[in-house]
């Protein structure tokens, strides 16, 4: 278990998950202060960070750079917002319920599988989807989307 300086992946910024966490992901590399072992997956197209950017159609380095320029979370959000695609309620919904369930038999599952076996937690069969993998690691409690 570790105890990084970042929210769990659940929490939310303008009603989009996952988008607190990338925000103090981003601010902690600027500080030079991001975890060592979050360092290699960070900004990746393939990884949460990245999907969340191409969901928002903005580009990760452009956002990092808004982000070294200072703000409030929801001054970011609304920039996002402004630069790529404001959400709807609906639009807000699927990429929730998809980031929510990212690992849960997806093409992620194999990487979560992979994931858990290097850290000795194969047995877990209640970590199923990366949420809850990131939150026991981290030492949050963490919840698996049922049907």
């Amino acid at each position: 278990m570790i105890d990084p300086p970042f929210r769990s992946p659940g929490a939310k910024v303008a009603g989009l998950v996952h988008f607190a966490r990338l925000l103090d992901k981003i601010r902690l590399h600027q500080a030079g202060r991001l975890p060592e072992e979050y360092q290699p997956n960070f900004g990746l197209s393939v990884g949460l960070d990245g999907m969340l950017c191409g969901f928002l159609g903005v580009e990760f380095a452009a956002l990092c750079e808004r982000i070294r320029q200072g703000g409030s979370d929801e001054e970011i959000a609304e920039w996002c917002f402004e630069h790529g695609l404001r959400l709807n309620k609906v639009q807000r919904r699927v990429w929730n319920e998809f980031a929510r369930k990212l690992g849960w038999n997806d093409h992620a599952t194999k990487f979560l599988e992979k994931v858990k076996q290097e850290e000795g937690l194969q047995h877990r069969t209640d970590l199923q989807t990366s949420f809850a993998a990131i939150d026991s690691r981290e030492g949050r409690g963490g919840e698996t989307p049922t049907a």
